[in-house]
């Protein structure tokens, strides 16, 4: 999951339509979904897709405990299945009121065994009473000496948990071994306990942390799934693909953008978009300076066959409701 900032040709303004069927039958395809989003967003994009995860419960601040599904998660759920899709219930320790991820919540856990066990069993308990498949573990900026915590909660949520219901985790990318360990990933013994990972291939660029530049660039997504696959069967992995953009004005902070609001700025401003082929990215600098870079169906496609290429299980989208329809209509 993102943050929760809600050399090239001529852009066409419009999504360019990718090849009909955006993936192949042996490919998964995870998109997530916000729990505000309307039911029908998932009937428009269920046949692209096989699994759906819904944004989610929250660990609260005290480490000790989560959220609870609203009525608005369990619908989007029950929506998935009613056009055949895998339903996964996301739990993170992304905090709205601090605006980002909350670290001292997720140390506060995985720290204490008793907590684990504690957390792990709650939401074991949730999704065991439906509409729930599976969990999707979205735990971020975990500490390096939190590692051993992550893989036990994990573990613990595999044996508490019906054995019908699945794991998958959610990890930032990076080209290294070494970085994945320092961000709190211990990545064969996480392949031992969970089902699927899905590989955060995004945020390289951000208005908040780099100057302008590409969401998740091909070079570096080539190289983070290089690092993974050292570790993890190459059938575990889903390559994450960002279905959005950024801002970066003179002046001021950037934002995310949709795929097709980062097209109607350039519209409106007559500015020139240009696809960047090394990157697989669209971007664009409008009449104030405000530079845009952004991942559409076009830079969708180009991941799903780097997947299929590198052999991984599938790709995982994020998200609806903001990518470009993955069938291109």
């Amino acid at each position: 999951m993102k943050r929760f900032l809600l050399g090239g040709l001529t852009l066409v303004l419009a999504a360019l339509p990718a090849p009909a069927g955006a993936r192949t039958p042996e490919q998964e395809v995870t998109a997530w979904i916000l729990p505000s989003a309307s039911p029908r967003l998932v009937a428009r994009n269920a046949a692209d897709l096989t699994t759906l995860s819904v944004v989610g419960i929250g660990l609260r601040a005290d480490g000790a405990s989560t959220s609870s599904p609203t009525r608005a998660m369990r619908r989007l759920a029950l929506a998935g299945h009613r056009h055949g899709l895998t339903t996964e219930l996301l739990v993170s320790n992304y905090s709205d009121a601090l605006g980002d991820f909350d670290r001292r919540a997720l140390h506060r856990m995985l720290s204490h065994p008793a907590r684990i066990r504690q957390v792990a069993d709650q939401v074991a308990r949730i999704v065991g009473r439906g509409p729930w498949d599976g969990v999707n573990v979205d735990l971020e900026r975990v500490r390096e000496s939190d590692g051993a915590g992550l893989v036990a909660f994990v573990a613990r949520l595999q044996q508490a948990m019906p054995a019908a219901r699945t794991v998958s985790i959610d990890i930032s990318a990076t080209s290294s071994v070494r970085g994945y360990r320092q961000r709190g990933y211990r990545l064969a013994d996480l392949a031992r306990e969970v089902d699927v990972i899905d590989l955060m291939a995004y945020d390289y660029s951000g208005p908040t942390w780099t100057g302008p530049g590409p969401i998740g660039p091909l070079a570096w997504q080539r190289a983070s799934v290089r690092a993974l696959r050292s570790r993890v069967p190459a059938r575990m992995i889903q390559l994450g693909v960002a279905g959005y953009g950024y801002t970066w004005p003179t002046e001021g902070t950037g934002r995310s953008i949709t795929p097709r609001g980062a097209r109607r700025m350039v519209q409106d401003d007559g500015a020139d978009a240009t696809f960047n082929r090394e990157y697989g990215e669209w971007t664009a600098t409008l009449s104030n300076g405000t530079v845009l870079w952004w991942s559409d169906a076009r830079s969708y496609q180009l991941r799903a066959g780097l997947a299929e290429r590198l052999g991984l299980r599938g790709t995982a989208v994020w998200r609806l409701g903001s990518a470009d329809p993955l069938g291109g209509s």
